[in-house]
């Protein structure tokens, strides 16, 4: 699922397999801290989906993973300003919600904007009998009925945008791909860029890696030469979603390949690490 149609004999020796055939990944939120706001970018795939889910997909983590993490960071989830959602799969948004003493899912970042794509929205609501399991409606949706009934929402549209302005001008922006999910929405400001499922990790950087789970995958080697191609233009960081190995890397064009990785950041083995801009 994660490598597509590339062998396994190739894949293997750099994302080994276990028994059952499944890779170690990452679920990797960013963190944004300015003068005046605390922004997170995706939200894992939550703590409530049950023993027999955990154990298919061999959930590993504590109750609550994200507000541990923010608390580590000596923060509270009532701090954050805004929540930004790529996109609506299951892995991506879970961590949107809680379940309560009353065993309903309620939001955790209940002070928060929700910035969201509409067109992604509206995709997540009509998905093809193919990719309707990543997308947990009845999970999410009542979350986001909270922020729409707290005036919360923010609606972006188009194929690229600001998200926000922050502090003196700042500008946090986005640009949409269409291969793994319509309307998957990668931010980026003029350090780092999150590319989600576009290239969920180091090795997918190979234009012809894509994965098993997008729904178009020739639309993605295209958005990814168009992507690694502005990345290079804008010397960008390239943060992996789910890399386990590396949280992010340059790179650069390469004669034979396409693109390269270029300085490889390794993940660090805490459940938050700091990068300094």
């Amino acid at each position: 699922a994660m490598y597509g149609i590339i062998p396994k004999p190739l894949w293997n020796k750099v994302h080994e397999a276990d028994e059952s055939n499944r890779v170690d990944m990452a679920l990797r939120v960013l963190a944004i801290e300015t003068k005046t706001r605390f922004i997170i970018i995706d939200t894992g795939i939550g703590d409530y989906h049950g023993d027999k889910f955990d154990s298919r997909f061999d959930v590993r983590g504590e109750k609550n993973p994200l507000a541990k993490a923010i608390e580590a960071m000596g923060r509270k989830v009532s701090d954050v300003t805004d929540l930004i959602i790529s996109h609506l799969h299951f892995d991506h948004v879970g961590g949107i919600g809680i379940r309560n003493n009353k065993d309903e899912l309620e939001a955790v970042f209940k002070n928060a904007n929700l910035h969201l794509h509409r067109d992604h929205w509206a995709y997540a609501h009509t998905p093809t009998e193919r990719d309707s399991g990543s997308f947990h409606t009845q999970d999410f949706d009542p979350i986001v009925d909270f922020y729409r009934t707290e005036n919360k929402i923010v609606w972006h549209e188009g194929e690229s945008g600001t998200i926000l302005t922050y502090d003196d001008g700042q500008e946090l922006n986005f640009k949409c791909s269409h291969g793994h999910t319509p309307f998957l929405m990668h931010p980026y400001d003029n350090k780092f860029i999150y590319l989600a499922d576009l290239i969920p990790t180091s090795n997918h950087v190979h234009i012809p890696w894509v994965m098993g789970y997008d729904i178009s995958p020739g639309v993605t080697t295209k958005d990814k030469r168009e992507f690694l191609d502005f990345i290079i233009e804008k010397d960008l960081t390239i943060i992996y979603e789910h890399d386990p190995k590396f949280w992010g890397s340059k790179v650069v064009t390469d004669i034979k390949t396409g693109f390269a990785v270029s300085h490889p950041n390794e993940t660090a083995k805490s459940t938050t690490q700091r990068l300094e801009l």
